[in-house]
């Protein structure tokens, strides 16, 4: 028997995605309502009634249920295939990029937390802890399980490395919120964001955490300014565009920063908000 195709392994990745995604649909409707993620089973928001395996495939069901519940006919929002769809194609994607390896797979946890994080966001405003200070812990245990995470041999200097990226991550947008709390005279930064940042510093180190720091704003910049004009409103989640600012340092950050250095990396980027000067 010859070796499996590529596209056959993509397609299996893509359909274990979407299944997580699924269950990624229930954490991002259950957590911010404090509703268990595990009971009960998966059942219509409307009318409640369980929902049949047969009708819980991963987008097939939406596009045969015609986005409407069997029962009580009430609309599936488009949120459900879209986290299903988002999910399989980053698993795929992660997969491709770091393999089947306890690193590739640290980082799909840590990418499906992105996910569920940037919908609550969107919706509510809000990061759960249990995802932000739990990652958090996720990522000092792993990392000094698969020290390889921090470019090391060193469980220590791994976990130590993780330390300093929490660190490193909440302090900086800590510190901004500080100053725009003073600018502005009201909350300018959310603590949920605060400690996004410090687990993904725990995981990515605080080179990754840095470029994540300056990029998000560069990404949010357009949507930012749509959503100011558009609903007149100065009130913008956050968490999406540092959730992509991460997936962005996480794929391409280590090539970006080996080329051009983390310290010619930052000055550009210093210089692209701030202006010239030195850092």
């Amino acid at each position: 028997m010859g070796p499996v195709p590529s596209w056959l392994v993509q397609l299996f990745v893509f359909a274990i995605g979407a299944m997580i995604g699924s269950f990624l649909n229930v954490c991002i409707y259950r957590m911010p309502r404090e509703q268990s993620i595990v009971w009960p089973g998966s059942r219509c928001p409307h009318c409640e009634h369980p929902i049949a395996w047969y009708d819980n495939i991963p987008v097939v069901s939406f596009l045969a249920l015609h986005a409407a519940c069997r029962h009580c006919q009430q609309p599936i929002r488009w949120r459900y295939p879209l986290v299903e769809l988002l999910t399989g194609l980053v698993s795929i994607a992660v997969v491709r990029r770091f393999g089947l390896t306890p690193i590739g797979l640290v980082d799909l946890v840590f990418v499906y937390g992105l996910i569920v994080i940037s919908f609550i966001d969107v919706e509510f405003q809000i990061i759960p802890d249990e995802i932000s200070l739990g990652g958090l812990a996720f990522g000092l245990v792993v990392s000094g399980m698969f020290p390889a995470l921090h470019a090391t041999d060193s469980r220590w200097l791994a976990l130590g490395r993780s330390l300093v990226g929490a660190v490193v991550g909440a302090g900086l947008l800590y510190g901004i919120g500080v100053v725009g709390d003073f600018v502005f005279r009201k909350e300018s930064m959310g603590m949920g964001d605060v400690k996004l940042l410090a687990m993904a510093g725990s995981l990515l180190g605080w080179k990754l955490v840095v470029l994540t720091f300056f990029l998000s704003p560069m990404i949010a910049l357009i949507p930012g300014l749509i959503v100011m004009f558009w609903k007149r409103s100065h009130v913008i989640p956050y968490g999406p565009f540092l959730s992509l600012g991460l997936v962005v340092s996480l794929f391409v950050g280590q090539d970006l920063l080996r080329v051009t250095g983390i310290e010619e990396t930052i000055r550009f980027l210093w210089e692209f908000h701030f202006g010239s000067g030195r850092v």
